[in-house]
């Protein structure tokens, strides 16, 4: 199976050149948020210092007498200060004018002793993007002598081209370092994050196409961050996948060995049963005395064998999930053990009758079969089934009064040939059982085990499920008694 490799995206439709471009993008963000303030200020510094200009030229009023200057020295003073007229206001003296063809309309007047950022900045985006010529009035106190008022007419022209100038250098600039950023963002990522990421990436793809290759096992560095942690996490997935695979392999061929075996066993075992059977027709006493030990020894052979076989070919079938009633469907559990002969046993089924839950019906009679089958097999005398919704779970609960399971059995419970309760059993029902309840996204775990008896708990996700009313579904079934016995 052929998978899409890493590098067959191109680089622009990658991590590494999503966050080049984000990182741009943000940074450039952030540099909008500056350039604000920061043409709002150059404004403003402009301003005041055409205001100290104004200021100084107007000192030239106070040398002649009359403060009278002469045509040419006028023009050259108000040049000098970028203005086409100053006004100069002390405390308790006459106000001083100097002016060249005083103009009549003014377009505004701006007064820099009250300014406020928000003011500022929408003065500062009408001014650029204004194009009509006019003239303002621009008022502000000195900052050689604050007690003085000074007023100055300019051109907006100016201006505007100034701020257009200094918008200019300052985008350029905001571009310049939104582009360095990003370069040294974008080689740090590709450095620390990127590339790993291609690497493991790699490693996946390549150790799907062939697990059994050990050089498509990923090399962990030595880093101890998260990029660390995760190689090395993936290294270890990696080879246990690896030999679970190989240990597959290895009880796949096994099976097969089995199965082989198992055929010419049963033959033999066949034979020797028709053999059998004539050694119990015999007259000799001792002959008949041995002779149901003997078929009994053959049935467990054959029994075996087949067990096995199944496991070993035997591959956990998907649930088809349907609404089951467990109170029925426990009734027909216990009604399967009463058929068998020799039981002298007490099955209590406490399972509420209205209890539904969402499960395969077949797999769920199966695991409750095989627990109550292995319980009474185990020397039980009282066996009970009971259920309660946890949250969002069902709990089923299979509790007996046997004698507990042996050390050894707890401790390779739920193991093939290991986890058995009674000499001679195989524990593949148990494992069965697992494998079937982990298949409808449930569990199963021994709750207590000991001389007063064995619990097991079996859980299934929840289900809001419900039998319908009798006035529903029709005449309503006697439901199963809750207490019986058994005599052999």
């Amino acid at each position: 199976m052929q998978g899409a490799r890493p590098g067959n995206r191109t680089r622009f439709g990658g991590l590494s050149a999503r966050l080049l471009v984000l990182t741009i993008v943000f940074v450039m963000v952030s540099e909008v948020l500056i350039f604000a303030p920061s043409v709002s200020r150059f404004r403003l510094d402009y301003l005041g210092e055409r205001l100290a200009a104004a200021h100084l030229a107007s000192l030239a009023l106070q040398v002649p007498p009359d403060n009278v200057l002469s045509e040419q020295l006028g023009r050259e003073l108000l040049a000098h200060a970028g203005s086409l007229g100053i006004v100069l206001r002390r405390p308790g003296s006459k106000s001083l004018m100097l002016a060249d063809n005083m103009p009549v309309e003014i377009g505004a007047t701006y007064d820099l002793r009250q300014t406020g950022f928000f003011d500022l900045v929408g003065d500062t985006f009408a001014t650029l993007i204004r194009d009509e010529r006019r003239l303002i009035r621009v008022i502000g106190t000195s900052a050689r002598e604050p007690e003085t008022l000074v007023e100055t007419i300019l051109d907006e022209s100016e201006l505007v081209e100034a701020m257009r100038a200094f918008a200019s250098r300052i985008f350029q600039l905001s571009l310049v370092i939104s582009l360095m950023t990003a370069s040294l963002v974008y080689l740090v990522l590709q450095w620390l994050f990127v590339r790993p990421m291609r690497a493991m990436t790699a490693s996946m793809v390549g150790f799907r196409e062939d697990p059994e290759d050990g050089r498509r096992l990923i090399r962990p560095g030595r880093r101890t961050d998260e990029i660390g942690v995760a190689e090395r996490e993936l290294a270890e997935m990696q080879g246990g996948l690896r030999r679970a695979l190989q240990q597959r392999a290895r009880l796949a061929a096994i099976g097969t060995g089995v199965a082989k075996i198992n055929h010419d066993l049963r033959n033999i075992l066949a034979t020797v049963q028709l053999v059998s059977d004539h050694l119990s027709s015999s007259e000799d006493p001792k002959v008949r005395r041995i002779a149901p030990t003997l078929l009994g020894a053959i049935d467990r052979a054959v029994r075996l064998c087949s067990q096995t076989l199944s496991f070993a070919n035997e591959a956990v079938p998907p649930p088809k999930i349907a609404p089951v009633g467990l109170a029925a469907l426990v009734a027909e559990v216990r009604a399967e053990l009463v058929e068998a002969p020799g039981r002298d046993v007490r099955f209590d089924n406490a399972v509420a009758p209205d209890l539904v839950v969402d499960a395969d019906e077949e797999q769920l009679f199966r695991v409750l079969l095989n627990l109550a089958r292995n319980a009474l097999e185990a020397g039980a005398k009282t066996l009970t089934v009971r259920a309660a919704l946890e949250g969002d779970r069902h709990a089923i609960e299979v509790a007996d009064d046997g004698p507990g399971l042996t050390r050894k059995a707890r401790d390779n419970l739920f193991q093939a040939f290991g986890g058995s309760g009674k000499s001679g059993g195989t524990g593949l029902g148990l494992a069965i059982a697992r494998d079937l309840l982990r298949g409808h996204g449930g569990d199963i775990i021994l709750a207590e085990s000991g001389p007063r008896g064995t619990r097991f708990r079996l859980f299934l996700p929840a289900t809001v499920a419900a039998l319908p009313p009798p006035s529903q579904a029709g005449p309503a079934a006697e439901p199963p008694p809750a207490t019986l016995e058994v005599a052999a």
